[in-house]
């Protein structure tokens, strides 16, 4: 039997630490600075280069010797090795595993071919690791960059919350521990639901999106391809946005003839979640205590009916709920029942507010306008970035509130790019709604939905409550939410 001398040992422990710490904690940014022989003041990107070069020569070290075979060493050696073995896998194929990422994305639910799978598993079986753990390894190695670039990548921002949450939701995808993920959660994570809190437009639903696009799929050594499309692996469903009576068939999904207009079988999100993928219902403290009990069986058994059929269905997939209700609404059993709430919650996730995150950090501003300027024209534009930043840094000025978030900083920036100027009306002002739905009747060019949107929208500008529009319009509280959110969406533009 081979052992590693103590400085390897001491050296490949430190990868260890690296490959099961979170990416976005401290801790990592520590271990990948201590394998890289560097001080903390040097940039991260000159330090994770010299962290993976660091590691290449120590394997490659080992492989000139003839060491390079972990069925040479004592359990503990061997664990070590294996750990830097992935460390050097992944780092080898970053950028492929990111390529197949941008073109599943383009693909959609289509699972595509794994041209370089092949190649990583013959790497990992050449240092001893048997065939059917290289292909669980491979699928894990996908696993992490997919999280990793949908968490990095689409959650953008240097503020101290906004580190926070990426790391919140890097352990909720793999645990705190994941070397205890790797031993025992990996296929399990189906039982641990989430619950996002946070304020409308503040990217709930892109963090919701990153944890579902991040779960474990299996690779398929016949195929040349991993079992499904991550693409097809989360479903997103915006409870507000039907009718009481409709969410049932909605979730779970209904037979022929089991209501009036149910012409045919229709299948609910439930039925069409893979064993791989996660379900987000946003705004789930808008629903009825029926379909909460409902929900709470689906969690607690994972079986669920479709409206009208008396037998139960299997649910093998993850379940998100989201809310713009503060905890304490939901810990007092008003909005939602408490058995329901403390069933979601395996983990509870805040995201943070836009106003928030400039305050931690100004340059929150600038970086996420990059993004959204990009995201509008295209391409890159430090021209257009420095233009819209320094509108809003004079009207409505860097300490403004953003009640809207990240989405009012949207339509912000195209304001600006249109008529060069921001300026929301103060909080609670229903004058330019009313200025907008007389100019449209007067020009005969609203249609059903503007008009009631418009003015359901500037009554709850003007009331605060859902309940007092839907007092004041005779409309329930559901229906008076929904034309809420679409004169938001029509009229925002003049209310911030």
């Amino acid at each position: 039997m081979e052992q590693l001398t103590s400085s390897e040992r001491q050296f490949f422990s430190l990868v260890h630490q690296a490959v099961y710490a979170n990416p976005f904690s401290d801790q990592r940014n520590r271990v990948d600075l201590e394998i890289a022989g560097l001080f903390p003041e040097t940039t991260d990107e000159q330090g994770f280069d010299e962290t993976i070069a660091q590691v290449r020569r120590h394997i490659d070290r080992l492989e000139n010797e003839g060491r390079g075979t972990i069925s040479r060493y004592g359990n503990k050696d061997r664990e070590l090795l294996i750990s830097s073995f992935l460390f050097d896998l992944f780092h080898r194929f970053t950028d492929r595993f990111d390529r197949l990422i941008l073109d599943q994305l383009q693909a959609g639910e289509r699972s595509l071919p794994v041209p370089f799978a092949e190649a990583a598993i013959d790497l990992l079986t050449g240092w001893g690791i048997d065939r059917k753990m290289a292909h669980r390894y491979l699928a894990m190695c996908y696993q992490l960059r997919r999280a990793f670039f949908f968490i990095d990548k689409n959650l953008k921002g240097r503020s101290d919350s906004m580190r926070r949450l990426r790391e919140s939701l890097w352990n909720n995808v793999f645990t705190h521990d994941m070397d205890l993920y790797h031993r025992y959660l990996w296929n399990r994570m189906e039982d641990f639901s989430t619950m996002l809190l946070g304020e409308t437009g503040s990217g709930k639903g892109t963090a919701a999106m990153a944890i579902g696009r991040s779960g474990y799929i299996p690779f398929d050594e016949k195929k040349g391809r991993f079992e499904e499309s991550f693409a097809r692996s989360f479903i997103a469903l915006n409870l507000s946005q039907y009718p009481e009576t409709l969410i049932e068939s909605e979730l779970f999904g209904h037979r022929k003839g089991a209501f009036t207009g149910a012409v045919e079988d229709y299948a609910g999100v439930f039925d069409r979640c893979s064993p791989f993928g996660a379900i987000f219902l946003d705004e789930i403290g808008e629903v009825g205590e029926p379909v909460q009990i409902k929900l709470l069986q689906v969690i607690q058994e994972r079986i669920f009916n479709r409206v009208g059929d008396h037998h139960p269905r299997p649910f093998r997939g993850r379940l998100i709920a989201a809310t713009n209700l503060p905890a304490e609404r939901l810990i007092d059993g008003r909005a939602m029942r408490k058995d329901f709430f403390y069933r979601l919650c395996s983990d509870l996730i805040v995201v943070p507010p836009l106003a928030q995150r400039i305050h931690e950090n100004p340059n929150e501003l600038e970086e996420l306008l990059q993004v959204v300027v990009e995201r509008i024209v295209g391409t890159p534009s430090a021209e257009l970035v420095a233009l819209v930043k320094g509108q809003i840094c004079h009207t409505p000025g860097i300490t403004y509130a953003w009640p809207g978030n990240v989405r009012e900083l949207e339509q912000c920036v195209r304001r600006i790019l249109l008529k060069r100027a921001y300026e929301p009306l103060a909080p609670g002002s229903p004058s330019g709604v009313i200025s907008e739905l007389q100019k449209g009747i007067e020009a005969q060019s609203l249609d059903a939905k503007a008009l009631v949107g418009g003015y359901c929208f500037m009554l709850h500008r003007q009331h605060k409550t859902i309940e007092a529009v839907a007092r004041i319009t005779g409309l329930d509280r559901r229906t008076a939410k929904k034309h809420i959110g679409e004169g938001n969406r029509l009229f925002a533009t003049d209310d911030g």
